[in-house]
């Protein structure tokens, strides 16, 4: 059950026609949990088969055209499963996207290991058709969570990283500082070349890798779900994986096996995520002020 290309539809039941045949309807409609962004469901098709759904107001249809862009991007790789994507649209006062309902299973015994091993091929994967002329970055923004992710392409990593990362979330949390925390920032920004490095080769990047958003495929290997992908550094991504709680230990084992370790990572971990704690504190609210200062202050 797959299409060879994703289309756009103009309502839920043309796509499910399109993919399954358009005698199959569908019978039931269950919510899953998990998500604070989109409401998901999955579908139960009058033929048996299930198909996964997520709905988000017909406004937010861009939401699902770049988590497609993202998930396409993944597979090009050939290094990571990523679920099939069978078509996105808008049905009445919401828009949709449809894919597969990936059936969990269970864990190989080497789960982590291999898992860290597949994300490092990844980023090792050839990414220069994704940034235009440039080397960092993407064909188009798309979202970190629900928040608007500027992916302009930029020739280096660390005027990237500074101009369409933090410089986008700092703008728009500056409700949240006083006139002495903007200057914090000010230094931090203008010191950034003395922390970051460029990397060996840019990476494609899943983007917002924390536990939430892989799941155990029916193979009991990883699969990445949720993506808000780019070209960077691929320290970014590993630096992700740590901010809440991190993955066990046989995950990086796994990575750097393939990758190889650069020296300094420790020191530069926190400054990458910055942004994402910098997008928490836009998305959610105060809780998350005391963090980003203490890290801002750090390297400032």
């Amino acid at each position: 059950m797959t299409l060879q290309t994703t289309n756009s539809f103009q309502s839920l039941q043309d796509a499910v026609s399109a993919v399954c045949g358009d005698d199959v309807k569908i019978l039931r409609q269950s919510p899953v949990s998990g998500g604070d962004i989109n409401l998901a469901y999955q579908l139960t098709l009058s033929d048996g088969r299930k198909l996964f759904l997520k709905e988000n107001a017909a406004d937010k249809l861009d939401f699902f055209v770049t988590e497609t862009e993202g998930l396409a991007a993944i597979r090009g790789t050939n290094a990571i499963t990523v679920p099939e994507i069978y078509g996105y649209g808008t049905d009445k006062d919401h828009s949709f996207l449809l894919m597969e309902f990936m059936e969990p299973g269970s864990r190989q015994k080497d789960f982590f290991e291999d898992f860290g091993r597949r994300l490092a091929v990844m980023h090792r994967a050839d990414c220069r058709e994704y940034t235009g002329e440039g080397s960092f970055g993407f064909n188009s923004d798309n979202y970190i969570g629900a928040g608007h992710q500027e992916n302009t392409p930029e020739k280096s990593w660390i005027a990237f990283f500074r101009d369409h990362r933090l410089l986008p979330q700092i703008r728009r949390a500056k409700p949240n500082f006083d006139e002495e925390a903007l200057k914090v920032f000010d230094r931090l920004l203008d010191r950034l070349d003395q922390y970051l490095t460029e990397p060996e080769k840019p990476a494609l990047l899943h983007g917002d890798l924390w536990s939430g958003n892989y799941v155990v495929g029916k193979d009991g290997l990883a699969a990445l779900i949720d993506p808000a992908v780019y070209v960077g550094h691929p320290e970014a991504d590993i630096a992700m994986t740590e901010l809440f709680g991190g993955f066990p230990r046989a995950f990086y084992d796994g990575y750097y096996e393939v990758m190889g370790r650069t020296p300094g990572y420790e020191e530069r971990r926190d400054l990458y995520n910055l942004y994402h704690l910098l997008n928490h504190l836009n998305l959610f609210g105060s809780s998350y002020y005391g963090a980003v200062m203490r890290i801002a202050e750090r390297y400032s």
